[in-house]
């Protein structure tokens, strides 16, 4: 009797044992509904640590390559200038006596009723890239679809322009009639060329829900036939790396501006110019102009 006793508590024993390992095994396995919640809140909160250095670092990137892609239509710039006695590439031949019937031939290409040739542009022969998204002609921060295109074709041109109203004045489509008689300038004539932009970060303003892009880097001041300047108001400076232009100088150098309140001519858009006035940067030699 006494060893059945013994073998029964024996029993009893090992199975409340059992029953005590099986829960402490359940409540090590299993997350409570506050252990859940903690730790979905702590998840939430390093994600919203994170975001936006994120963001910023994405942003820095595409900084870098608007940057890449400037410094090779500077390097492109030189070489065209290489083979033409030091002379700069025109904006565009758009007069007929350039082209005659044929389609104006801007520095990128042809803008035709369907179709753009990017071979036929000025810089074709230096970089061969074709007109695509993410290419050389587009600057990251400004992908298509972000903008209203320009041109018959409604098509892929390019996000940067060039500044041909001081570089390639009768060659400057829009402007071409008023400043004809200036220099067309070379390498070697260009005042101050550390200074003076050959392409930026550009888009004009005309009023759409979208900017529209412009592939010309147009300055904040305009010649008027009677040898005077104007504001113009329609700059196409846009300053949209986190309220900086970025530019690629006559030099080779490729620089950033950040934008300040009285530069703005499109605000919603961060449209506008490097300073109020034509020099340093756009037209160097503007106060002579009127001599």
């Amino acid at each position: 009797m006494t060893e059945m006793f013994r073998h029964s508590h024996e029993r009893m024993h090992i199975d409340v044992s059992t029953m005590i390992a099986k829960d402490r095994r359940r409540s090590t396995a299993a997350f409570t509904l506050l252990e859940l919640l903690v730790v979905i809140a702590v998840i939430a909160i390093l994600i919203s640590i994170l975001l936006p250095s994120l963001a910023s670092a994405r942003r820095e990137g595409m900084g870098v390559a608007c940057g890449t892609k400037l410094r090779e239509l500077g390097a492109s710039l030189q070489m065209y200038a290489n083979d033409h006695e030091g002379r700069l590439m025109p904006a565009a031949y758009w007069s007929f006596s350039a082209i005659g019937t044929g389609p104006v031939v801007y520095w990128w290409g042809t803008n035709e009723t369907s179709v753009v040739d990017h071979e036929r542009g000025f810089v074709w022969p230096y970089l061969q890239s074709r007109l695509e998204q993410s290419g050389i002609y587009e600057c990251p921060e400004q992908p298509w679809g972000s903008y209203i295109p320009q041109g018959a074709a409604r098509s892929m041109t390019s996000t940067y322009g060039y500044n041909g109203y001081y570089l390639s004045p009768e060659h400057t489509p829009g402007w071409g009639f008023q400043i004809a008689s200036r220099r067309w300038q070379s390498m070697s004539t260009v005042k101050d060329p550390s200074r003076v932009f050959a392409f930026g970060d550009t888009a004009i303003d005309l009023g759409a829900s979208q900017p529209h892009n412009n592939a010309l880097l147009d300055p904040p001041q305009l010649y008027g036939s009677g040898t005077s300047w104007s504001a113009n108001p329609n700059p196409t400076t846009r300053f949209r790396h986190r309220d900086r232009a970025q530019f690629v100088h006559v030099d080779g150098h490729v620089a950033a501006y950040r934008a300040q309140s009285e530069w703005l001519t499109s605000e919603r858009f961060e449209i506008g110019a490097v300073g109020i006035e034509n020099g340093p940067h756009y037209v160097p030699d503007w106060r002579d102009w009127n001599d």
